[in-house]
């Protein structure tokens, strides 16, 4: 049976980490590279750490930022906002990143997954993909969940798999930072129409969500967070404790 990962997820703007609601109202959090660090030694499976305003502001990632993060933490790290090339993997990659999400940069070149898959592997390239609920299905947004594509976004996620993506992340806009708990319904569309690792983004606001997460859709790999984490409601320790406890496998090693 598969371990279970914790991801803490760090939205950086202007070089600091920060976190809204519903992709809006954005706050100052922390350092990114303190950040990092401190998830990293807490016993954090992976990062992820988005630069959120880079499609937006049509400008390529920052790498100063990322090269500092990368050469302080010891875990996977997956690396996005502003990838729309190539070129833009090679460099994210070189600073020190894992894996490199792409958002924007797919949905307007689709072929960039193909042969980022094609040139990198498809465990380097991550889909990720900002859904909502509109007339009655789930459509995609692009540009940090400012612009309705049109796409369906199961479609959407499967295409992309297609192509060679090798792990989707998906970010409910609906439940982002509102703390309600993980957007389940989508989650399990997701997870029925693809076999590939889904993360699921969006939602989490204690240690009980995660649980409900893992034991209502066994097949999501992987639970991603910001605000509680950020906002020290909860620790990763303590949240993989009350996951050992309610009989799912997380590692431990860290923190045995």
């Amino acid at each position: 049976m598969i371990t279970k990962r914790i991801i803490p997820c760090l939205d950086v703007k202007d070089g600091r980490v920060v976190k809204g609601v519903n992709f809006l109202g954005l706050a100052d959090v922390s350092n990114p590279v303190k950040l990092a660090e401190y998830y990293s030694c807490s016993g954090a499976d992976e990062l992820v750490f988005y630069d959120i305003t880079a499609s937006a502001e049509g400008r390529a990632l920052f790498t100063d930022i990322l090269r500092q993060t990368a050469s302080t933490v010891f875990i996977p790290l997956t690396v996005g906002g502003g990838i729309n090339t190539v070129a833009d993997f090679d460099r994210v990659l070189k600073c020190g990143a894992d894996k490199v999400s792409v958002n924007s940069g797919a949905i307007k070149n689709p072929q960039l997954i193909h042969d980022a898959a094609q040139r990198y592997g498809s465990q380097c390239v991550v889909l990720s993909v900002d859904a909502k609920r509109l007339d009655g299905g789930f459509r995609v947004f692009a540009r940090g969940g400012r612009d309705d594509t049109g796409l369906d976004a199961i479609e959407w996620i499967k295409r992309g798999v297609a192509l060679g993506a090798g792990e989707i992340v998906l970010n409910s806009i609906d439940t982002d930072g509102v703390k309600g708990g993980f957007d389940l319904e989508m989650l399990d569309a997701v997870c029925q129409a693809v076999s590939v690792p889904v993360i699921a983004s969006g939602g989490a606001g204690c240690a009980e969500d995660f649980v409900t997460l893992f034991k209502t859709l066994p097949k999501v790999d992987a639970g991603l967070a910001a605000g509680i984490f950020h906002f020290g409601e909860l620790t990763i320790p303590d949240l993989k404790d009350t996951l050992a406890e309610n009989g799912i496998l997380v590692r431990r090693e860290n923190h045995a």
